[in-house]
């Protein structure tokens, strides 16, 4: 039992050191191949250029080369002799390439009626010479930034506040035109330019303004209410006027009917006799007049009034 143990025990080992042999010999590996990748990049041997990248290369203060072409790049070819020095003794510039954006909010722009606005200008960029970029201006973004600000002024200044609410697309473009030459020498290229918002910046105004838009709808609210209660005025005069109309000519021509209806029925007499009876039936009935019926036997005696007597 005691041997098996022992087998076991020296053949865990076993494994064991072998896997560690085997993890250092990989890690070795690798660190040896990252050392020896080093060295070739510090000799200047290639340059590995990613997607949107520019990699500037400077040797005794001049520009010797700008590799922006992604992928591997062999520097003897590319730099020449240089390629072994310039890692050494000179300075490795990487510029990013990829595009930005930008919103510069409320920029304070006058309209022609003299009303305090704001406009809001969202653009992109980005870098199309890396050497301007890095040697024109120390601070190319925020020059840009602000030279898109100043030309939105000048350029939006004194517009009608019409146009200014309604026509964001001649002003985007008037910006953009602008600005894209002077951002050019600075290694910028200025791309879609558009102007997101404009709005006022003066709060009392923006009150008068609401004031000013609640009291118009309520007069043309209240325009409306009038005018519908007019046209229903209207209406209902003229339906009365008609309505009168008509009454009238009824009542002129019902004597006539009534009148020839009765010369025609008083043509039979018994006919006309039986008519008026029930006439006279129909009035006492519609009236609620007291009818008092009196039997042959019950006699009335009336009190005797004399003459002259009160």
């Amino acid at each position: 039992m005691e041997e098996i143990f022992d087998l076991f025990i020296d053949g865990t080992a076993h494994i064991i050191v072998g896997t560690l042999s085997l993890l250092f010999g990989f890690v070795g590996t690798f660190v040896v191949i990252g050392i020896f990748k080093g060295f070739l990049r510090l000799l200047g041997i290639y340059a590995v250029v990613k997607e949107r990248q520019a990699i500037v290369y400077i040797l005794f203060g001049s520009v010797v080369g700008v590799i922006s072409e992604p992928g591997l790049h062999f520097l003897w070819k590319e730099l020449g002799p240089r390629a072994l020095f310039v890692n050494w003794l000179g300075k490795r510039y990487i510029v990013d390439l990829r595009m930005d954006q930008q919103y510069l909010r409320s920029q304070a722009v006058n309209s022609e009626e003299g009303a305090p606005m704001g406009v809001g200008l969202w653009y992109e960029m980005y870098i199309s010479d890396p050497v301007a970029y890095i040697f024109r201006n120390t601070d190319p973004k925020g020059s840009l930034a602000a030279n898109v600000g100043n030309s939105t002024v000048r350029c939006l200044s004194n517009m009608p506040l019409d146009n200014m609410m309604t026509d964001r697309h001649m002003m985007s473009r008037t910006v953009r035109s602008e600005v894209s030459e002077k951002s050019q020498e600075w290694g910028y290229r200025l791309g879609s330019c558009y102007i997101r918002k404009v709005h006022f910046r003066d709060k009392n105004m923006v009150d008068q303004i609401q004031n000013k838009v609640v009291n118009r709808l309520r007069q043309v609210t209240s325009a409306i209410m009038q005018e519908g209660a007019n046209q229903v005025s209207i209406i209902t005069s003229t339906a009365e006027k008609e309505t009168a109309i008509d009454f009238g000519k009824a009542s002129a021509i019902r004597p006539k009917i009534v009148g020839d209806m009765l010369n025609t029925v008083s043509k039979d007499a018994d006919v006309s006799a039986a008519l008026f009876e029930v006439m006279e039936v129909n009035r006492i009935v519609s009236n609620d007049i007291p009818l008092h019926v009196f039997t042959k036997q019950l006699q009335l005696t009336l009190p005797y009034k004399e003459e002259g007597k009160k």
